[in-house]
């Protein structure tokens, strides 16, 4: 304990005394401050305590479902029952999104009495340009790979899976490829080739309906569903112009294209 005389001194140079609390008497409150202490209590009881609740998780409205553009537009059936008329369907065909796209329908070309029919998957840019299969960078490659087993272009004919270029060269959606379905049957059915050549994996997969890969289809021997025409597999001309060690693989499939037309 500081004697009085220090707690003078320190009281005069501005020093606040710390006091031991146990050492201090205890006060008895006075009455304002038990009424004071008694209304907020009351006023606290009074209140009831806010209920936690929990977290409100905002959940998005469910997306409208997306329905493909060709199962909302409405079909329209053609008559194919000549050249002429499935020419003319495939000009006027809306059956799939691909029709609004395109700069013009590409049917296919070359001799309708062919023994051979090449297939491919799509019309590129050029082709869409010029309504003509096969007729750019592709086309000059097919050519010449015809004309290493001594076929002209001319005395085969040439289309596509899907006679309407797909944007930006994506392979054809499937229900793209079955809007078309009905025009290629019928031209199959017309010419009534003595082989088809399928190039490409997307012509191979939809002419043959299997999910099978390019190199595997390429070592077999197929048929055209419901009918005796052979159909044989080999890589497009657009992969050969990326990958040129496959034209080994095509060439060989060349020389039995050749077998498979002869008498």
């Amino acid at each position: 304990m500081l004697t009085a005389r220090q707690q003078h001194c320190l009281k005069g140079i501005g020093i606040r005394q710390w006091v031991d609390r146990s050492s201090m008497p205890l006060q008895a409150p006075d009455q304002a401050s038990i009424v004071e202490i008694k209304v907020v209590n009351e006023a606290r009881t009074s209140v009831p305590a806010a209920v936690s609740k929990p977290a409100q998780v905002h959940i998005p409205a469910s997306p409208p479902e997306l329905v493909p553009v060709a199962n909302i537009i409405p079909k329209i059936e053609f008559n194919l029952d000549s050249w002429d008329n499935i020419n003319q369907s495939i000009v006027q065909c809306q059956n799939c999104s691909l029709a609004s796209a395109c700069t013009q329908k590409v049917p296919g070309i070359g001799n309708t009495r062919a023994d051979l029919m090449i297939i491919g998957e799509g019309p590129g840019h050029d082709e869409d340009i010029k309504g003509e299969p096969f007729v750019g960078r592709s086309g000059v490659l097919l050519d010449k790979i015809l004309q290493s087993i001594g076929i002209a272009r001319s005395h085969v004919f040439i289309t596509n899976i899907v006679k309407c270029r797909p944007p930006n060269n994506r392979d054809p959606h499937k229900d793209e490829v079955k809007a078309c379905d009905a025009f290629l049957r019928a031209q199959i059915k017309t010419i009534s080739p003595k082989v088809i050549l399928s190039v490409g994996k997307v012509s191979a997969r939809s002419l043959l309906d299997t999910n099978e890969s390019i190199a595997g289809l390429i070592t077999k021997s197929h048929q055209l569903a419901n009918s005796e025409i052979p159909v044989k597999v080999t890589y497009h001309p657009a992969y050969l112009l990326r990958n040129p060690e496959a034209k080994e693989v095509v060439w060989q499939d060349m020389k039995l294209l050749q077998r498979m037309l002869k008498p």
